[in-house]
């Protein structure tokens, strides 16, 4: 491990994963990293699918995941003033949000999101990952969590 990282230093929370490998490729990041990965709500596939497990090789074992079915439960449980929502629904860049050790960095599904009326309620909390190009939709979720991950961690590397 990188000497000025520390484990555990942001969770990871997927909201309704829809598409294994993308899961699987952000539980690998999870456990290159010493993340804990918080599996939420209705997932779109069996933990047991083979494209989860390839995309996640043979680092399972390394992998701190948890999964919480009830999704209305766990967000309400959530600490928001440690959580970071990212989502194309709002035009506050994460580059804007200031990360540090124990923070969440919560995603939605591939195909809807967090939702409009949920981001709208967890105001300034919700952050977006910006992009030149307006005729593209969104990032690949596994692409959007590294990019989220990775910042936070040159954030909380230098505080």
């Amino acid at each position: 491990m990188h000497k000025d990282l520390k484990p555990t230093a942001v969770t990871v929370v997927l909201v309704d994963p829809q598409i294994p490998p993308n899961t699987g490729n952000i539980a690998r990041l999870c456990g290159a990293n010493g993340m804990p990965l918080h599996l939420v709500g209705k997932l779109g596939f069996s933990l047991d699918n083979a494209a989860l497990k390839r995309a996640g090789l043979d680092y399972w074992a390394s992998i701190q995941w948890t999964v919480f079915p009830d999704k209305a439960d766990y967000l309400a449980q959530l600490p928001i003033e440690k959580s970071h929502f990212f989502s194309t629904q709002t035009t506050v860049s994460y580059f804007d949000h200031t990360y540090t050790a124990g923070d969440y960095l919560v995603f939605g599904s591939e195909t809807a999101g967090l939702g409009r009326e949920f981001i709208h309620s967890v105001g300034d909390r919700a952050c977006c990952i910006p992009m030149i190009n307006p005729s593209v939709r969104s990032l690949n979720l596994a692409t959007s969590v590294g990019i989220g991950v990775y910042e936070a961690f040159r954030q909380i590397r230098y505080t």
